[in-house]
């Protein structure tokens, strides 16, 4: 029994010195492979984006001032029209009818005004040569202010039915282009319902909405940026020109206006969808870095990995951050625009382990100071 204890014990030995030799020959593991980047200036990322229109800076609803049977219709959709042109008409004939009798009614009143004048003279040569009482006079001196009063309302009508005679007939009130058509040759229509719409050539601006809960965060005549869906990477220059003073009752978002600049007006189209890149307007100056990018650190406050780009190590940064974005956040403190931070799996890290950072492309990234 002892020798069969020895026997095994002395192979356990042996067991144990051989996996100790194998393991001196274990090699240590490859290094992780990580994304990084710089932290981006404010001009190169954007805190916010907003889904927005492109509208004109000037529309305008346009109908006609009476109600009639539309019996023409001279533009369509997407016609450019310049201002003073007719753009639609109604059936006159009533109009011209009401002008017509307006037009006796002050001939009338200018006739019963010629007969109280005349009775007026007459009176007043009788008066003085006292062939009348005064009391006479007084009544003929007040007839014919009466008719001067009559047929100053007369020509009052007049003027007022030929003026609606001519809004039978609907203008362009300036330059620009016809949006949308809302009535058609035939229909019955009546005063003030919209006929057309009418963008303005005064400019192109993007119509977005501002969140209720962010909205001290952003000023009228802040820079943007703004992004058409149709050509997206090319971001052309922008500044907010109005913000609502009252949120939308349903949406609780406000209503905010973002004007192009001239050059850039002329790239965009009515109608199309494009999105608007704003800034903190209190961060305007700080580095950014993607959401991805921050950790916690011991439970309370953000920070993030930075990998040494000699040794290649990763240590974890403490750093302030601004307001969140949507896809960013700005970092007051703690990073230099030359660091290399982690920008996805921080969470798979430890203090001091070696990397292989990579691009987006997983290709190697040779790091060095950005300067």
């Amino acid at each position: 029994m002892r020798a069969g204890a020895s026997g095994w014990l002395a192979s356990g030995l042996v067991a144990c010195v051989l996996a100790a030799c194998g393991g001196g020959d274990e090699k240590p593991p490859a290094p992780r492979p990580v994304l990084v980047a710089h932290p981006h200036g404010a001009s190169a990322l954007a805190a916010d984006a907003f889904p927005g229109e492109v509208r004109a800076r000037q529309e305008s609803a346009l109908s006609f001032r009476v109600g009639g049977n539309l019996v023409r219709r001279l533009v369509d959709v997407g016609d450019t029209v310049r201002g003073g042109q007719v753009l639609a008409e109604l059936d006159p004939g009533d109009l011209r009818l009401q002008a017509e009798a307006a037009r006796a009614q002050a001939g009338a009143a200018t006739a019963e005004l010629q007969r109280a004048a005349a009775e007026r003279a007459r009176y007043e040569t009788l008066v003085a040569d006292q062939l009348i009482s005064r009391s006479a006079y007084d009544q003929a001196n007040t007839a014919y202010r009466a008719a001067a009063g009559q047929a100053e309302a007369a020509r009052a009508q007049l003027d007022v039915a030929r003026n609606q005679a001519g809004y039978a007939q609907l203008r362009a009130p300036r330059d620009g282009v016809i949006a949308t058509r809302q009535a058609e040759a035939g229909q019955v229509v009546g005063a003030g319902q919209v006929v057309f719409t009418l963008a303005g050539d005064g400019g192109r601006e993007i119509v977005i909405a501002l969140p209720e809960a962010r909205i001290r965060d952003y000023r009228v005549g802040q820079p943007a940026l703004v992004e058409l869906w149709n050509a997206p990477g090319e971001r052309l220059p922008a500044r907010i020109r109005e913000i609502a003073p009252a949120a939308d009752p349903q949406a609780r978002t406000y209503a905010a206006r973002v004007a192009l600049a001239a050059d850039a007006a002329q790239a965009v189209e009515l109608g199309q969808s494009a999105r608007v890149y704003l800034q903190d307007a209190r961060n305007d100056n700080a580095l950014r870095v993607p959401l991805s990018a921050l950790q916690r650190r011991n439970g309370s406050g953000a920070a993030v990995w930075v990998v040494d780009p000699s040794t290649r190590r990763l240590r974890l940064a403490s750093v302030r951050t601004g307001a969140y974005g949507e896809d960013g956040v700005p970092v007051l403190s703690g990073l230099s625009a030359s660091d290399w931070i982690v920008t996805a799996g921080g969470h798979l890290l430890r203090e001091g382990q070696v990397v292989a950072p990579v691009d987006r492309e997983n290709r190697p990234v040779a790091l060095a100071a950005k300067r």
